[in-house]
């Protein structure tokens, strides 16, 4: 099953890429589903077509759906939460800082994406397609199967043990309730199932990330960051959408300097995200709504292109040995030296970029060595392991 993920600034016109793509997957014959997980749903919208929380046959092999985030949260997290709260009150908090405090910041956008977990298993789809909210949020919810993993593992061990051993001595002795053995079942299902999300966002031979952005200084700084977040976690990033193009036959001089504008942006980008591909649709004269305009749309964009193949296939991460040292290269575009940190602990090593931070489990040829140097090169990060020296 192949899962293409769209991301970009708010008002780039994500959504209707996202559409369009589908549509054009439809006509070529896949099974297409195309889901919307943003809270603020306009997909339906888009398709001019009314649209459910399941998947709803919209024409010949194209089905699309709108995830209620809502739903998927109580679903998914309602056992945990109901606990989390009561942990919270015992130790003093006040019960709406307790409910806020119990779920973790990002828990519905990521409830409804366990869909595409479920679609998998199904067989039912070729290609879905998932609209995502805007950049921020989406580098929330994939940053998030591992928060959610530390949280949950951090939550539940010891207690595990206390319930194991002694939890109807124990109980009256502490002044924080234990979950009951359901919770903790429940815990572990739910790690069970972001690590499956997880192995399926996370192949890159199955999903690829893809950006929409304008001509517009503002809009391409925010893919710029996004394609160094996605780097970061190991995303791939497999095509850059450049939407609303000013095209050559509208001359107007109320829109030469717009023109002028998106002409040198438009080098910048070029420039930036090589060599990742990059596909251009001009502005249309009308509204880009419903099947026939989403269809030209989809046409325009991928004439030369199978929207649902993998068009760029570079990794972000590898490791090469050099004499007696191994070298881990990890790709961050646009990353500067004063907003990067690094440090080791045993086998993990901990990359910050800006406001993100991520937990790399180092492959087994590099445990037990320490880190000797580190250095950003033209936008690989470069670490060097060895036997001697010192860590990070």
């Amino acid at each position: 099953m192949r899962v293409i993920l769209y991301t970009g600034k708010g008002g780039v016109g994500k959504t209707t890429v996202a559409a369009a793509t589908a549509v054009r997957c439809a006509s070529l014959g896949y099974k297409t589903l195309v889901v919307s997980t943003d809270a603020a749903h306009s997909l339906g919208d888009s398709l001019d077509a009314k649209v459910d929380e399941i998947p709803t046959l919209i024409a010949e092999n194209l089905w699309a759906q709108e995830v209620n985030a809502l739903h998927e949260l109580e679903h998914h997290w309602e056992k945990i939460h109901r606990y989390l709260i009561a942990l919270f009150a015992s130790q003093g908090i006040d019960e709406i800082v307790a409910e806020e405090m119990a779920t973790p910041p990002g828990m519905e956008e990521v409830a409804s994406l366990l869909w595409i977990k479920r679609h998998k298993e199904s067989g039912e789809f070729d290609v879905i397609i998932v609209d995502c909210a805007p950049t921020g949020e989406t580098l929330q919810l994939l940053a998030f199967p591992d928060v959610a993993k530390w949280y949950l593992e951090h939550l539940f061990p010891w207690q595990k043990k206390l319930n194991k051993v002694a939890r109807p001595l124990i109980q009256p002795l502490v002044s924080i309730p234990l979950p009951t053995d359901d919770i903790l079942e429940y815990g572990k299902e739910l790690l069970l199932d972001l690590e499956a999300m997880k192995r399926i966002i996370g192949n890159p031979k199955e999903c690829t990330i893809r950006i929409v952005l304008n001509l517009e200084k503002m809009v391409i700084k925010e893919a710029q960051r996004a394609y160094t977040y996605l780097s970061l976690y190991d995303y791939l990033t497999d095509l850059i959408v450049v939407n609303r193009v000013l095209p050559n036959e509208v001359h107007d001089e109320y829109f030469a300097s717009w023109k002028a504008s998106q002409a040198k942006y438009a080098e910048l980008v070029d420039q930036a995200f090589s060599p990742v591909p990059i596909v251009r649709s001009n502005l249309f004269s009308h509204e880009m709504v419903g099947l026939d305009s989403l269809r030209e749309l989809g046409d325009a964009l991928f004439s030369q292109h199978d929207p649902a193949a993998i068009l760029h296939s570079s990794v972000a991460q590898r490791i090469e040995k050099q004499g007696k040292e191994y070298e881990l290269q990890l790709s961050l575009p646009f990353a500067t030296k004063e907003g990067l940190d690094l440090s080791h602990n045993g086998n993990d090593l901990f990359v910050t970029v800006g406001p993100y931070k991520r937990d790399i489990s180092l492959p087994r040829v590099l445990h037990g060595k320490t880190v000797q140097r580190a250095k950003l090169d033209e936008g690989i990060l470069r670490v060097t392991f060895g036997v001697d020296g010192h860590d990070a």
